[in-house]
């Protein structure tokens, strides 16, 4: 019986990707997008799908990119669409990438963010298939550096809060534990500030900790439809069962930024299709 590991982290890998281009220009790029998602996303669950214009030198239209957590499910997507109409009476070309991009060479991909966790999870696995459970949520700051007097009736304020929590698979015995610390540094001009910020680090370590706890998280497709879950024990994951009290793991420090760092790293995706 065939399987494959789908693990939680970006998927780099080139057989993961394909391309479907010949679209054409009759619709725009937003109705492409939402027509190819529901189409592709029926194979497996996808991480990434981009919908570009083509470029100058070719004719009008566009090209696309989807990305799929599982090598199978692109290769079975590229099969079947391939050469069909997907859009309208014209058939398209759908190919799995042979192009290598700079970050497919590095041999190591980053952590998914929470949404995809939770996208890739519920996928697979159905919305009844996990659950999560805090274990340790507190704030860690210290007294003497929780406020520095700026005048005005401004202050300074740090915020450090740790969480750790543990994910539970009740189909398959299994259980998961992350933990992460996260501090924020602002100007704290009133009370309600003070709980605004309060209330987002602790939502924001709260989604570190689950980005942790599936990070050890291995999902194994069967080529039968099912699926099984196993755990790796890791350096990070024997020390999230024992810093319920301690939590000095996995610092980050909070700044504003990109919803989704994923998403804006694969900005560098531009291909040109002939």
């Amino acid at each position: 019986m065939e399987a494959e590991v789908v693990d939680f982290r970006v998927p780099v890998e080139s057989n993961k990707t394909v391309l479907v281009w010949d679209i054409p220009p009759t619709f725009g790029e937003a109705h492409i997008h939402a027509r190819l998602h529901a189409i592709f996303s029926s194979f497996g669950p996808v991480y990434l799908l981009k919908v570009s214009p083509n470029a100058p030198l070719h004719p009008p239209g566009f090209y696309a990119l989807i990305k799929f957590f599982s090598a199978a499910h692109a290769a079975a997507a590229q099969r079947v669409t391939d050469g069909r109409p997907l859009l309208d009476d014209s058939p398209l070309k759908v190919k799995l990438s042979s192009k290598q991009m700079p970050h497919f060479l590095s041999g190591s991909s980053r952590p998914l963010s929470h949404t995809h966790c939770l996208e890739l999870a519920n996928h697979v696995l159905g919305f009844n298939g996990w659950t999560s459970d805090i274990i340790t949520l507190k704030e860690l700051t210290n007294e003497e550096e929780g406020e520095e007097e700026e005048g005005g009736g401004a202050s300074q304020r740090r915020l450090k809060f740790g969480c750790v929590l543990q994910l539970c698979f009740p189909h398959h015995g299994q259980t998961s534990r992350g933990a992460a610390v996260l501090e924020d540094c602002f100007t704290c001009t009133g009370p309600d500030v003070f709980l605004q910020r309060c209330s987002r680090l602790q939502r924001l370590v709260r989604e570190k900790a689950l980005v942790q706890a599936f990070s050890s998280v291995l999902l194994i497709l069967l080529g039968n439809g099912k699926v099984m879950v196993e755990v790796k024990q890791t350096p990070d994951q024997s020390l999230a069962d024992d810093t319920e009290g301690v939590l000095q793991v996995n610092e980050f420090s909070w700044t504003e930024g990109p919803a989704d760092e994923e998403e804006a790293d694969d900005a560098e995706w531009a291909l040109t299709v002939s």
